[in-house]
């Protein structure tokens, strides 16, 4: 029996970094279907609609960078653990910062983790392959 599709909301600005996320998510064995947010005000549109009403299906799976154009990935991740409905989503910060205060930041607004992107390609695809894979195989989530 085939397993339902997941979703991911990718908030990532780098269309490289994109491309490559994307690419990497469809060669892991966890179906999914990949929304983009290129920018921290898109995601929030997403995530909460125009009048601020929350999406009725919500993505199982948030990746956020954290250098966004318009709102910063940190105030995405504040909103989004402010908010009931989405307070205990999982969220993978992705981000090519290495900074302390960026990965303390992070987790003391809620982040359930920090992942550096990997300069070299193939770990680059390894790494988003195996946070696909965990995040949306192996990890449980609260139902909605």
């Amino acid at each position: 029996m085939a397993s339902e599709p997941k979703t991911i909301l990718l908030v990532e600005d780098n269309a490289d970094d994109e491309q490559l996320t994307l690419w990497a998510m469809r060669l892991s064995d966890v179906p999914n279907i990949i929304r983009v947010a290129r920018d921290g005000a898109e995601a929030i549109e997403f995530l909460f609609g125009p009048a601020g009403v929350a999406s009725p299906k919500l993505p199982d799976l948030v990746l956020l960078d954290l250098k966004l154009p318009k709102v910063s990935g940190l105030e995405v991740l504040e909103r989004i653990r402010s908010e009931d409905r989405t307070r205990m989503m999982p969220i993978v910060i992705l981000t090519s910062s290495d900074e302390e205060r960026d990965i303390v930041e992070s987790y003391s607004l809620g982040a359930n983790s920090y992942v550096r992107k990997p300069v070299d390609f193939d770990e680059f695809m390894d790494a988003v392959k195996q946070l696909g894979l965990y995040w949306l195989g192996m990890n449980r989530t609260r139902p909605n």
